[in-house]
């Protein structure tokens, strides 16, 4: 189970980093932040798993 949420957060990460990118390559202000905010949700994912698995042992 943790390892599908580390899963979503690397998901989470590598679309939002990809929307970032488009969104600075045509100057959509818009995408660029939603993309950032994206890989944000990703990272807090990323840091929830680590921490209950630093728990776990």
């Amino acid at each position: 189970m943790a390892g599908d949420e580390k899963a979503k957060g690397k998901v989470e990460q590598a679309k939002g980093k990809a929307k970032e990118t488009v969104g600075r390559a045509v100057g959509n202000e818009r995408m660029t932040a939603e993309g950032r905010a994206e890989q944000s949700k990703g990272d807090a994912r990323q840091a929830k798993e680590k921490t209950k698995d630093a728990f776990r042992r």
